[in-house]
């Protein structure tokens, strides 16, 4: 007997996700051999090189002196205002775009991709993002009785598939009103990859010649979720300058996450950031997603957001935490070194990468599947995707990152697929 109410598209929820499944299996190999004998490269979060989970101290110290109030104290529904400055500020850097800009707090990035499909289109719209996507964007558009649609991220030679964007982003302007565009860059989830500034010319330019025809309305989804980790801060957020004194029939909405960045992953904090050149847009964008907010999770983590805000706001504390978030940034990007060259040694495909928490191998389903059961065997636990293999070094101690690459391209001789 099944109390579920369902609708032609879904017509059964499943709440299994391949990532915890796995993340499970490693942390039961880790209690049986223990973690010296386990490569755990399945969660986006920051592991040391002794694997420990990483909480920043400047960020750990001002969590414990928080007032009660702060610690325990509901948050207002959008979200404390010092928190929100403190989000735009960072997000932005030096390279603030023109124009009106609202933010509210979110859970996490994540709330902020659920608040743009359910709120800019319609129950059997269609979402486009890109084919290698991260896999809640689904989730969050099929929960919502929407359709995900993807264009091809990469061009035969591994530059950015520009041809395929304009394709799928010109049907679907034929289709529907509202066009909700998610991108997942810098440091894209699963591939490391980062769309150029010349791309973004190039895309903003087709959006503006749709927009131009006065028929539709295009929604630029940008989740930032690993923009910390992507390299030079200022260098990483200056493509935000180009979505200042967009015409006004595009919306540009940031989602900002302070999971990764400030290492505060359980908190749940995030805030969306709507860019807008019409004040009328930039209401309508603070009180729809407020509502909206409201019904879901009412408000947010107040302690969390008093952290940021604490930091942001303080010089001296700013400074420490960015040195402290810039050493990490460094070690991720050794351990991506690491495996980078050794791919290249051993003949192991792997996709373009720039920055961000992950790696990954292109090959089929099928094909992901049965590497990464072969090297489930060796205890080494990585993500297989419907298009390939996912490596989260941000969580794998150098020593162990050495050799990761060529027990990969054994793996996939083994099964056939190199």
């Amino acid at each position: 007997m099944a109390f579920q109410m369902t609708t032609k598209k879904n017509l059964s929820k499943n709440s299994k996700d391949i990532i915890f499944q796995i993340a499970g299996m490693a942390n039961d190999a880790i209690e049986k051999v223990g973690k010296e004998n386990v490569v755990n490269g399945t969660f986006g979060a920051i592991l040391d090189e002794e694997g420990k989970l990483v909480f920043l101290k400047t960020v750990k110290e001002e969590y414990l002196s928080l007032s009660d109030q702060d610690h325990a104290g509901y948050a207002p529904i959008e979200g404390l205002h010092d928190f929100l400055e403190a989000a735009i500020s960072e997000c932005f850097g030096q390279s603030r775009p023109e124009g009106y800009i609202r933010a509210l707090s979110t859970s996490g990035g994540t709330g902020g991709v659920h608040h743009l499909v359910h709120n800019y289109t319609r129950p059997g719209d269609t979402v486009l993002t890109a084919d290698w996507f991260w896999a809640a964007y689904r989730t969050i558009s099929e929960d919502a009785d929407r359709v995900l649609d993807t264009y091809t991220l990469f061009n035969p030679d591994n530059s950015f598939n520009f041809d395929s964007l304009k394709e799928k982003v010109l049907a679907l302007a034929d289709k529907q009103e509202n066009v909700l565009v998610i991108f997942n860059t810098p440091g894209n989830n699963p591939t490391g990859y980062s769309i150029s500034e010349a791309d973004w010319d190039r895309i903003l330019d087709l959006f503006k010649s749709i927009v131009d025809q006065g028929k539709n309305k295009i929604i630029i989804g940008v989740d930032v979720a690993y923009l910390d980790y992507s390299g030079e801060k200022e260098a990483t957020r200056s493509f935000f300058k180009k979505f200042g004194n967009l015409p006004e029939r595009i919306l540009t909405v940031v989602c900002y996450s302070t999971s990764k960045g400030f290492t505060l992953y359980g908190q749940r904090v995030g805030a969306m950031i709507g860019i807008t050149s019409n004040e009328d847009v930039a209401e309508e964008f603070f009180n729809e997603n407020k509502m909206t907010s409201r019904g879901t999770w009412s408000n947010n983590t107040r302690p969390a957001m008093k952290v940021v805000a604490n930091i942001v706001s303080d010089p001296a504390k700013l400074a420490a935490y960015e040195k402290e978030r810039n050493e990490y940034c460094q070690l991720i990007e050794d351990r991506a070194s690491i495996f980078m060259e050794e791919s290249k040694e051993c003949g192991l495909p792997v996709l373009p990468y720039s920055g961000g928490f992950f790696i990954t191998i292109p090959t089929d389903k099928a094909k992901a599947k049965a590497v990464c059961d072969e090297l489930f065997k060796e205890n080494i636990y990585v993500i297989p995707l419907a298009k390939g293999v996912r490596v989260a070094v941000c969580g794998i101690p150098k020593r162990q990152v050495k050799g990761l690459a060529t027990t990969m391209a054994k793996a996939m001789k083994t099964v056939g697929a190199l």
